[in-house]
């Protein structure tokens, strides 16, 4: 009888650590990252856990802006820039006491069309989606939709409120994506700006504060972190940031304004697979090509 026990635990724990490695093994697997260069999509298969891959920049091209304008939004649409800018009539001299939103040549920089929101408004981020701009505004919970078509910001086609501040604005073709300062971004149903998915936002363990300005890039979404020279690479999926591109040395010299005139303003030109960055009270939007990070 012994020799039968005897034999039996010794089978079982074979088995037991066999199952064991086996286990191992698999949980091992997809902890590389894949990465293809940006800005197509960056497929990543690694662990939560992994670093996120690092990119720097070159400049393709320097286009003049308005210096006046204090972005909060960006977007290529039908080969225009499209600005959306912030200031009420409590702003400070640096915001202006209004909000606008500015079409712009995407060539020359030449301003089409400036229309301004009223005084009771800080203009927030911007978006196109189905010839509708969307238009957040920060502290007001209020968000307007225009018809892109004969841009009119005076006549909205449709208000909507939220519960949480304003602050960048993006889509994936369906939803819109909505930042509010914190580590957690908004899916958004754009007929009715009901909030269908929150998606907190980690670089590995640690969550990512100050979102900002957003924009989607095939198929993942980069965000410009508030004060920050560095925009995040996030899933869509999971709210994981898969990489960092540093832009320090962008804007070059230093602004009149330390702290106020900050990158804020991505823009993707899906089209023609072109990336543009700005920021509040920038001379210059500037077109760039993401690299490896040596």
């Amino acid at each position: 009888y012994l020799q039968s026990a005897k034999g039996f635990m010794k089978l079982f724990f074979t088995v037991f650590l066999g199952v064991i490695m086996v286990c191992l093994s698999g949980c091992g697997n997809g902890q590389t990252g894949i990465e293809e260069q940006l800005p197509g999509k960056t497929v990543f298969t690694q662990a939560s856990w992994d670093k996120p891959k690092e990119y720097s920049y070159k400049v393709i091209k320097k286009i003049r802006s308005d210096p006046r304008a204090f972005t909060q939004g960006f977007v290529v649409h039908n080969g225009l820039f499209y600005l959306g800018t912030g200031g009420n009539r409590s702003s400070s001299k640096i915001t202006g006491r209004q909000s606008s939103i500015i079409k712009m040549d995407m060539q020359t920089g030449d301003i089409l069309s400036k229309q301004e929101l009223s005084t009771k408004y800080f203009g927030e981020g911007i978006t196109i989606l189905n010839d509708f701009l969307y238009q957040l505004t920060w502290k007001n919970q209020t968000a307007f939709v225009y018809p892109v078509e004969g841009l009119n910001i005076t006549k909205p086609f449709r208000t909507f409120k939220y519960p949480m501040q304003g602050w960048g604005l993006t889509h994936d073709g369906e939803k819109l994506i909505m930042s509010d300062g914190t580590a957690t971004l908004y899916f958004i149903n754009p007929k009715t700006f009901k909030i269908e998915r929150r998606l907190p936002v980690k670089d590995r363990d640690d969550p990512v504060l100050y979102l900002n300005e957003l924009e989607f890039v095939e198929g993942e979404i980069f965000a410009n972190v508030y004060q920050k020279d560095r925009v995040a690479i996030i899933s869509p999926d999971t709210g994981r940031v898969t990489g960092w591109i540093d832009f320090r040395g962008l804007r070059g010299s230093p602004g009149k304004f330390p702290g106020q005139d900050v990158l804020n303003g991505i823009a993707y030109d899906s089209e023609k697979k072109r990336l543009y960055l700005t920021g509040k009270l920038w001379e210059h939007i500037f077109e760039v090509k993401i690299i490896n990070k040596s």
